[in-house]
């Protein structure tokens, strides 16, 4: 498939790094990998869930395991060093790629979600007090609202929820409103991983530090694909997952700024986040460690590097433009028909567009769409709230990445189209 738009990116080149991509689906699902009767070239629009992962970052892994595994700060051998540089690098590498001010302000956790219960457990069991409030959105994904409201409810705090306008955007009148002097945390999504809206996180956090509050933005739709810096926004907070950006699964990174991350107690205790153990007591490790405990995820960690060497060496800059031209070209195909409500925003969206096909559930559409080799992701994308602010059990997303081509969104929608005279 050739370059699909004026972005920038080789996306041939960049396609012939996904041996994925190559496969073709449509056999027998039991058994995973390709089976003798796949014949359906594969269209992989679910990317907002994850991404897949170039040889790069497979390679990568595999060094790891083939030529110096072992377990990290543990060891004097040859083996334990090198392995326990390389994670340390990691953490430098992530810093970079987000402008943290260095490896102290960057936590590796399992993901997204592990990185909201880490701040959840340890500054809201501390700080959060009854009648003070938590300011969260009607858009937030399941790992942020249902954190914040477990929190507040185990705290006799109160939770407030912006709600978002006819366009889908942040109603920001009615946030500027629910912040006040009593509130603890204002937490939103940079982009939202239903409606593609992208959210005024710097002017979020500004309110939110004009009343002494905290902030924590939700990155993992925001990281993967466009540049973020968190000293500009200057969160307090900010999480992103490694396998929403080429990386593998079981990594996620929580940024913090580092004198909060000081103040914070541990969140788990036991081995590696130590630095003196004692019968009558224990001290805790410096940053980032002392929130690291047990055996961290290595080989993760040696991935999600090369998963931010890849995406540098292509352009962030790039990626956000390729991704917003193929949002732009989805919406507008999509709205050719007159029976597919659209969700969000049509301009300045992340690169993904929810939708449903009148009088057809999200489940069948996606089933039908699969058959035709796309796929997509349909249920209620773990936002099951701000479904129900939109009055849809479920909705339908395509979601776009740097490997994605506007051929294959033709392809999305000759199966749309498909599905909509099947049920006519």
């Amino acid at each position: 498939m050739p370059t699909s738009d004026a972005s920038g990116l080789d996306v041939e080149a960049i396609r012939e790094d996904f041996p994925i991509l190559e496969r073709k689906i449509g056999g027998d699902v039991t058994v995973p990998g390709p089976d003798e009767t796949d014949d359906q070239p594969l269209y992989y629009l679910d990317n907002a869930a994850t991404s897949h992962t170039p040889r790069q970052v497979v390679e990568a892994m595999t060094d790891y395991y083939y030529e110096y595994n072992s377990n990290v700060h543990r060891g004097i051998h040859s083996l334990s060093q090198e392995a326990s540089i390389a994670y340390e690098e990691a953490h430098d590498r992530a810093a970079e790629f987000v402008g943290a001010d260095g490896r102290e302000e960057v936590v590796f956790t399992k993901n997204t979600t592990e990185a909201f219960n880490l701040v959840a457990y340890t500054w809201g069991l501390t700080e959060l007090e009854p009648g003070e409030n938590v300011v969260t959105t009607q858009m937030e994904h399941h790992a942020s609202l249902v954190t914040w409201q477990q929190l507040c409810e185990k705290q006799g705090a109160e939770i407030r929820y912006v709600e978002i306008d006819e366009d889908g955007r942040l109603d920001m009148d009615d946030l500027r409103s629910k912040v006040d002097d009593d509130t603890a945390m204002v937490s939103a999504v940079h982009v939202s991983n239903t409606l593609g809206t992208i959210n005024p996180v710097s002017e979020i956090t500004d309110i939110a530090h004009e009343h002494g509050a905290l902030s924590f933005i939700d990155g993992a739709q925001a990281v993967p694909t466009r540049p973020v810096d968190v000293a500009e926004i200057d969160a307090d907070f900010y999480a992103f997952s490694g396998h929403k950006m080429l990386g593998p699964t079981g990594i996620g990174v929580l940024y913090g700024k580092q004198h909060l991350l000081e103040e914070l107690p541990p969140f788990l205790v036991g081995g590696a986040m130590i630095r003196r153990v004692e019968f009558e007591g224990t001290t805790w490790e410096d940053l980032p460690w002392k929130f690291e405990a047990g055996t961290p995820p290595i080989a993760e960690a040696v991935g999600l590097t090369a998963a931010i060497d890849y995406l540098e060496d292509v352009g962030m800059e790039a990626i956000e433009r390729h991704e917003s031209e193929l949002a732009r070209y989805a919406y507008d195909r999509l709205s050719e028909f007159d029976d597919i409500e659209i969700y969000g925003p049509h301009e300045e969206r992340g690169g993904l567009v929810g939708f449903n096909l009148e009088g057809v559930h999200a489940h069948d559409l996606s089933s039908i769409l699969d058959d035709h080799g796309v796929a997509v992701r349909a249920g209620d994308h773990c936002t099951q709230p701000l479904h129900d602010v939109l009055g849809v059990p479920a909705s339908t997303r395509a979601s776009f990445y740097l490997y994605n081509t506007r051929e294959e969104i033709d392809e999305l929608i000759d199966a749309v189209d498909t599905a909509r005279q099947l049920f006519a």
